[in-house]
């Protein structure tokens, strides 16, 4: 047997998510499937972690197992990326590893980005790929949000009420915002997020943003540990899978 990493970047609108599931088309089953008619043989495609509908990944990361060795990775490269390209999908590598490697429980970071667009006229190019939000955000005050969510803590109120997660404690450690123009970009660092943990971090940086809440009350909502309290999520399309750190 042998093992190989592959480095997926993928536009996430037209899919269910990353995760095969039983009904819909995730991104998971689509490149499995795909691997499996140039190989000839039944492979199971592990992912880093999940994605959600309409969520984006500039560099996902995945391993599978096959019985024969793949020669020419670059022919398998350019034979694969034939077939997926169509569905605004690349596999951008291959590399070869070893049996200790594992795309999910190998990896030690993992880095998040949410982009805003921050302006009154609706997108075009960007349609699909960020939030737009017409309200003149104030990013000063998101960044002193942003600190508040650094280090470890229980992040119950930005999980997911379907999370299945043991428990909601992680370590936060960056949260960084920028912005050049009209485009705001959220970055976020940790070895793992629960699900919906980064669009309901956003979502609350943007009611601070808005002036809806001051720091205070932003730090009150955050150590509640309500879900109930928590600002709206901000919507998958702005979310992107930034790279997985091994």
């Amino acid at each position: 047997m042998y093992r190989y990493k592959i480095l997926i970047e993928y536009v996430g609108t037209d899919f269910i998510g990353w995760q095969i599931q039983s009904k819909g088309n995730s991104i998971q089953k689509f490149i499995q499937n795909e691997i499996k008619k140039i190989l000839k043989e039944k492979i199971i495609l592990i992912g880093s972690g999940r994605t959600d509908t309409g969520v984006h990944a500039i560099e996902q990361s995945a391993h599978f197992d096959c019985k024969s060795e793949i020669k020419n990775l670059r022919l398998f490269l350019k034979s694969i990326n034939y077939f997926i390209n169509k569905k605004n999908i690349s596999i951008l590598s291959i590399t070869k590893k070893n049996f200790k490697f594992h795309a999910r429980f190998s990896a030690k970071q993992r880095i998040y980005k949410y982009l805003i667009l921050n302006r009154i006229i609706k997108p075009s190019i960007e349609k699909e790929r960020c939030w737009h939000v017409s309200k003149k955000l104030n990013i000063d005050l998101m960044k002193k949000g942003a600190e508040k969510l650094t280090g470890t803590k229980d992040f119950s109120t930005f999980r997911s009420s379907s999370c299945s997660a043991k428990n909601a404690i992680r370590t936060m450690k960056s949260v960084k915002i920028k912005r050049k123009k009209d485009l705001i970009e959220i970055k976020f660092k940790s070895k793992s997020f629960l699900k919906q943990q980064v669009r309901s971090m956003v979502g609350c940086l943007k009611y601070l943003g808005e002036n809806k809440w001051d720091l205070n009350k932003f730090e009150i909502i955050l150590k509640s540990k309500k879900r109930t309290l928590c600002a709206p999520p901000a919507p998958a399309c702005g979310l992107f899978l930034e790279k997985v750190i091994y």
